[in-house]
């Protein structure tokens, strides 16, 4: 998951790749628009400025609404209203106001790729992994799993981009709701029980003070048959 943030403010460009990165995303900066316009590869999602040196912000999220997919969201001093509306009209996905906090941008980015790029039916597989979002159906090694649906939800969002570091809060927000304020124990007890169903040693991660992800099977490790 690439995050090309677009600021011409080196200090907070680097701040905020630095925060994406702790994160689990992928990052980048670049300065102007001319070089957002150039981005190779695209990213999935663009941090743009709109106070940009060399093109106007608004021209930069108009081009790259017309060739691209990429969730945009417009992070900028201007709060007017007539700026909101403006960027959206160009295509912005979100507009967020600066100053801001690095949870809340966090935030903004987990719920515009929700809307923007929603878990499809296309089969998801890692490994002896198969996940298949339509069916929830989950298989390792053609072999079916039988999950709840809570172990299900858990297990597709780290299977969306298997690597990536899903952090806890993140985790509870997509198994269990936006707004969850209930003890963070039960995400540990779902995992633990998802980990003996699979049967796989070293296929769901804890990185610690981050999150989980999906690594790769510890080698000469046989799924566990007796798991499922």
């Amino acid at each position: 998951m690439l995050v090309l943030v677009v600021e011409d403010d080196p200090g907070i460009a680097a701040s905020l790749v630095r925060g994406l990165e702790r994160a689990g995303y992928e990052a980048r900066g670049v300065g102007t628009g001319r070089e957002a316009l150039a981005a190779v590869p695209e990213p999935d999602v663009v941090l743009l400025d709109l106070g940009l040196p060399d093109l106007d912000g608004l021209e930069v999220c108009r081009w790259i609404r017309s060739r691209s997919d990429a969730a945009i969201i417009v992070v900028t001093a201007r709060g007017e209203e007539a700026d909101r509306v403006a960027a959206l009209d160009e295509g912005a996905d979100d507009y967020l106001v600066k100053p801001f906090g690095l949870a809340e941008l966090l935030a903004r980015i987990r719920a515009v790729l929700r809307r923007v790029q929603p878990s499809g039916s296309a089969l998801l597989r890692h490994g002896p992994l198969a996940v298949d979002p339509r069916t929830r159906k989950v298989t390792v090694d053609g072999h079916d799993v039988a999950l709840t649906p809570k172990e299900f939800d858990i297990l597709e969002c780290l299977a969306v981009d298997p690597g990536r570091v899903v952090t806890r809060q993140e985790v509870l927000e997509r198994a269990w709701d936006a707004h969850w304020y209930g003890p963070s124990k039960v995400l540990d007890v779902h995992i633990a029980a998802l980990r003996r169903k699979l049967g796989v040693p070293g296929l769901v991660e804890t990185v610690y003070g981050r999150g989980f992800r999906l690594g790769a099977p510890e080698p000469g490790q046989e799924p566990d048959a007796g798991a499922r």
